[in-house]
């Protein structure tokens, strides 16, 4: 008998409660997740969208008769009074007003973005990097304290509302004022909606979906491709980006809350709802006293669990070191997946064609993220791909003091590294998001993106450090390669485990089913 006994204990599979009542994976998580996925697709056109706002445009001085031009469009020379050109430093004068070339409207024509003006033109894009470096920290203090449906949704109300007043911006500075709020709010959509997801699902489908969730990424690259090809005014082109997102608006009634942020904070007859229509869609029964055993969760203490914040992130000397640990990783990852991007990128040739190149490649190093994650769990992973990028990074550089006739073997070298970091940038938000427990899950993915919005922000930057030695970008990125990959195997593995609901990093409930298909609650690792 105790030998049976044995054997009957290790062929009970604890699970947490949602995947045991409504299954791991089903056409209801299916469903919802794709819907959500779909998200990424308007804020990638956001993000990218000022690579054609503000493309460049031949342009030549038109300044009235009594001026000579010059070779550089931005000066003019005077005339003598002999109506002669004068070429004399003290002759040359500031242009003041310009024709462009070729067809179409763009920032860059409309608020003459050029000459002394030109270095204006990043701005933008840095404005709303920056409100993405806020914006992720926030959004995920608002979504773990009122919900994931509802800061989703709001966030796409107002992402789409500010898109569609930056169509109409009188002003520059105004475009750019809109451009750092559209950040803020966009980057609550992406994780807001990334969040909500994993928290639909269980198992090994926490890895497919949260990796799946980027493949829309790359559609959008492509997508605005041929719309910025078929719109050539740039105002007419903001508001293609912008209203489609209003038709998720309509997900209000499809959308779910969490049922495991529910489930933390107590709100029982709330996760029960869910559930029952979960399994419904799924065609699954509910077990048995499903609802009893959900009722002991009132008594764990929702007053800790409802007054959370930023500094729970350092409350606790574990939880400090998970932190400042994936703060560090998510800096480099971004520093060195766009650091590398910025220099690959500069393919020459058609615009359109290569952002539509720039989709394409994404989509193998996301697709094998997932099968390299379901074999090989979070930890190591993640920890060996930013290794190996900084290592391919770090090789690029000798070839390119050995000869200069090795082209190709520094773009082979550079082309691996980027691979490497895309997949590590696949793994690295489904990984953070596991390490964090539910009612601070928002907070801490939200955290991790500050100093990854800090990195993208000094990446244009990063560059221009050419100026002391030619190598010395690449060695920055290296150096960020290996030890953020490094510092990875500090953090505990994450892979199949039930995600942490509570601040004490346990699940709110587990349920274990039994040969007789008697449920029975765990809370707290303890059977009642």
């Amino acid at each position: 008998m105790p030998e049976q006994s044995t054997n009957s204990s290790k062929e009970e599979e604890e699970e947490d409660i949602i995947s045991n009542a409504i299954g791991e994976f089903g056409r209801w998580q299916l469903l919802l997740t794709f819907i959500l996925s779909l998200v990424n697709i308007p804020c990638t056109w956001h993000i990218f969208v000022p690579t054609f706002h503000a493309r460049e445009r031949d342009y030549v001085c038109i300044d009235p008769l009594g001026i000579c031009p010059t070779s550089d469009p931005c000066w003019v020379n005077q005339l003598s009074s002999n109506g002669s050109c004068l070429v004399d430093s003290n002759s040359t004068l500031r242009c003041e007003n310009w024709e462009f070339k070729g067809k179409g409207l763009t920032i860059t024509s409309e608020f003459n973005l050029i000459c002394d003006r030109k270095t204006l033109i990043n701005l933008a894009e840095m404005m709303f990097l920056a409100g993405v470096a806020v914006g992720g920290l926030v959004s995920g203090i608002i979504s773990d304290k009122y919900g994931r449906k509802r800061t989703l949704l709001a966030s796409i109300l107002v992402q789409c509302t500010l898109g569609t007043l930056i169509a109409f911006a009188p002003w520059y500075e105004l475009y750019v004022v809109l451009r750092c709020m559209l950040g803020f709010f966009s980057v609550s959509v992406v994780f807001s909606g990334f969040v909500l997801a994993i928290e639909l699902v269980g198992g090994h489908w926490r890895t497919i979906t949260g990796i799946s969730y980027l493949f829309p990424v790359a559609l959008g690259y492509c997508t605005i491709s041929g719309m910025a090809y078929m719109l050539d005014n740039w105002r007419y082109l903001q508001l293609a980006v912008s209203l489609p997102g209003t038709l998720f608006l309509l997900a209000w009634f499809i959308l779910p809350e969490s049922p495991r942020w529910l489930l933390a904070l107590g709100r029982t007859k709330e996760v029960l709802k869910i559930l029952e229509d979960a399994a419904r869609f799924n065609k699954k029964e509910l077990p048995a006293n499903l609802d009893k055993s959900l009722v002991p969760l009132a008594n764990l203490d929702q007053q800790e669990n409802q007054n959370v914040g930023v500094l729970d992130l350092f409350k606790t000397a574990a939880m400090r070191q998970k932190t400042l640990i994936l703060c560090l990783i998510w800096f480099g990852v971004y520093l060195v997946y766009y650091g590398l991007v910025l220099n690959l990128g500069n393919l020459g040739g058609d615009l359109y064609v290569n952002s539509v190149l720039i989709g394409i490649v994404e989509v193998p190093a996301v697709a094998l993220s997932i099968l390299i994650l379901i074999k090989g769990g979070r930890r190591w992973p993640l920890a060996l791909t930013m290794i190996v990028s900084g290592i391919f990074a770090a090789l690029a550089i000798p070839v390119s003091w050995i000869s200069n006739d090795m082209q190709w073997l520094i773009t082979t070298f550079m082309m691996t590294s980027k691979f490497c970091i895309s997949s590590s940038n696949a793994i690295m938000p489904v990984y953070t998001a596991e390490l964090y427990p539910t009612i601070i899950r928002n907070i801490g993915v939200g955290a991790a993106n500050v100093p990854a919005g800090i990195a993208l922000m000094l990446v244009p930057y990063l560059w221009e450090l050419t100026g002391l030695h030619k190598s010395l970008p690449l060695l920055v990125i290296s150096i960020f390669g290996i030890v953020g990959g490094a510092s990875v195997l500090f953090l505990p593995e994450t892979g199949l485990q039930p995600l942490p609901d509570t601040l004490d990093g346990t699940p709110a409930a587990k349920v274990s089913a039994s040969h007789n298909g008697e449920v029975k609650k765990i809370n707290n690792n303890h059977c009642t």
